[in-house]
């Protein structure tokens, strides 16, 4: 049931970030490098699209640690990146919510200018890595900046801005397996839409920690829009993920090993959308990044599917 959110902000500001030079620590915090969840997140579904059974065609065990750590590298960069164009667009409405009143543009220990500059930086390294991958992965790579640009626009002009988030931050799906295969076919597809409803699943029980701030300055969010029926909802989209994910195995002719995995891993998310309750932040936050666990546990499948 919806109900009233406690004030709170999961900026962690203590830690090895407080233990950085006065300089640094800002962009430390704008990067969100104190909260790894979302580089997480990222990586995860491009590591299912490099290991996912067919992907291994045509490719060494070598290459396929190459990429992996490509990619890992590329999620911290790019999730940065991301968050400082979401922060430069947002800096007036993470003013008025109490979880995002700190970020640096917000509370001004940065400007604007100084943010430009560091994405400039971010971008810069993003590119030589999108560099060392294959011509096919370099166009996706390319095309994906146009989403990390609009997707802060999303909540200003739609009740969906959590499904647009699910194309942005799932785009390493396809780029995964693209970087592995040099082609695009139906496993590819099929694993992309099972990232993009995962991920509109575990972003609206994100969302809902924001429920009441949203409302009072008229953001809009799948999370407000599905608040009355939370439990549904995210079990529709963990189902549907499950099923592409399935499906995904079939068209990759994977081994028995990952259907077996992947079930397990699609009762966890079962569960967490049994539990689900938007007027419990702690709870919601809690669930969110349990969901870095069960994209490792999918990894995994993907790789039992190739030793089965």
């Amino acid at each position: 049931m919806p109900g009233t959110v406690t004030p709170h902000t999961d900026i962690r500001a203590t830690g090895w970030i407080s233990r950085l030079p006065p300089l640094i620590r800002p962009y430390a915090l704008l990067a969100r490098l104190d909260r790894p969840i979302g580089t997480w997140l990222l990586f995860l579904p491009g590591a299912w699209g490099i290991l996912l059974p067919g992907a291994e065609k045509g490719i060494s065990p070598d290459e396929r640690l190459r990429l992996l750590v490509l990619f890992g590298i590329g999620s911290i960069v790019m999730r940065s990146a991301g968050c400082v164009v979401n922060d430069m667009w947002d800096r007036d409405i993470d003013r008025q919510v109490a979880r995002t009143a700190g970020r640096p543009l917000a509370s001004g220990a940065l400007r604007m200018r100084h943010a430009a500059l560091f994405l400039t930086a971010l971008l810069l390294i993003g590119l030589l890595i999108l560099l060392q991958l294959n011509p096919l992965s370099q166009v996706l790579g390319a095309s994906s900046l146009l989403l990390v640009g609009l997707y802060p626009l999303a909540k200003r002009f739609t009740w969906w801005p959590q499904l647009v988030m699910g194309f942005t931050f799932g785009f390493g799906a396809p780029m995964g397996y693209a970087a592995a295969t040099d082609r695009c076919d139906l496993a590819q597809a099929a694993l992309y839409l099972a990232t993009i409803l995962w991920q509109l699943g575990f972003d609206t029980i994100y969302g809902f920690q924001d429920m009441d701030d949203d409302a009072r300055i008229g953001v809009k969010s799948t999370s407000r829009l599905m608040a009355g029926r939370a439990r549904v909802f995210v079990g529709i989209c963990y189902g549907s993920a499950g099923g592409a994910l399935l499906l995904a195995g079939i068209f990759a002719h994977t081994g028995f090993g990952f259907y077996l995995a992947a079930l397990f891993c699609i009762g966890m998310l079962f569960r967490q959308a049994a539990l689900v309750n938007p007027g419990d932040p702690a709870l919601c936050l809690a669930q969110f990044r349990a969901n870095r666990n069960i994209g490792l546990g999918i990894a995994f499948a993907c790789l039992a599917g190739l030793l089965t």
